[in-house]
């Protein structure tokens, strides 16, 4: 057996993980020998070469974790306040489709609720034939598009999976989109209408290139998808 000194003591070496096996199987050691306790110092958390009592570094350990637990609650809050905002908004949006006498209605009833509700200006709605509005012209926000043209198959993906994307586009894909004004586009949300994109899509542009980014919930995007879906589709 070896020993070290510690403190001017010589003691024997003892295996650390022996200890450690054996207080964590016996944690009624420390009641009989509680004074043990008080005399245990742990270097300090915060440096500067110091040491703490036991008592001390467990309350910095709770202290942290409150810290910890007060940031996990609020970010818990700031979504839900967030996804409170986007359901009025939904809503107000629902209220304006329902509100529409007809097809042109409702185009100008979307253009509207993305640029007042969602700030989303730079929203392009393109629509197969089969859900344009009759007389009503083509403009920078409504495109009117053949199901089967060209420009469509950049989106096969989309419409396959019948579900919202966000992120970045291709520059064919963008320049489709978005025309003159897609160098100032950073990132999109493109929402696909009716099964299987069948009413066309919508696109929400941002210059901001993080706004709209894959690891995002899609969830309102879809639900804005229906509305406008069902708004297009009703006689």
């Amino acid at each position: 057996m070896t020993t070290r000194p510690v403190r001017g003591v010589e003691i024997a070496e003892v295996d650390e993980g022996a200890v450690a096996s054996y207080l964590a199987a016996t944690p009624e050691f420390f009641d009989r020998h509680a004074q043990l306790l008080a005399k245990i110092r742990l270097p300090d958390a915060r440096g500067g070469g110091t040491t703490v009592s036991l008592l001390e570094r467990q309350v910095d350990v709770l202290r942290e974790r409150n810290r910890q637990l007060e940031h996990k609650v609020k970010e818990f809050v700031d979504v839900a306040r967030e996804n409170d905002a986007l359901g009025s908004r939904v809503l107000s949006m629902a209220r304006r489709l329902i509100a529409a006498q007809n097809r042109a209605g409702v185009i100008a009833a979307i253009e509207s609720a993305l640029r007042e509700e969602f700030d989303a200006g730079q929203s392009v709605l393109v629509l197969t034939p089969v859900a344009a509005p009759a007389g009503v012209a083509e403009s920078r926000f409504l495109r009117v598009v053949a199901s089967d043209a060209p420009e469509f198959k950049g989106f096969e993906t989309l419409f396959s999976s019948g579900k919202p994307r966000c992120g970045q586009l291709r520059d064919s894909q963008r320049e489709f989109l978005f025309g003159s004004d897609a160098t100032e586009v950073g990132s999109v949300a493109l929402v696909p209408l009716g099964a299987k994109g069948s009413l066309g899509l919508l696109a929400c542009g941002s210059p901001d290139t993080h706004r709209f980014n894959p690891t995002m919930s899609t969830d309102f995007l879809a639900h804005i998808g229906e509305l406008i879906a069902a708004a297009l589709s009703r006689d």
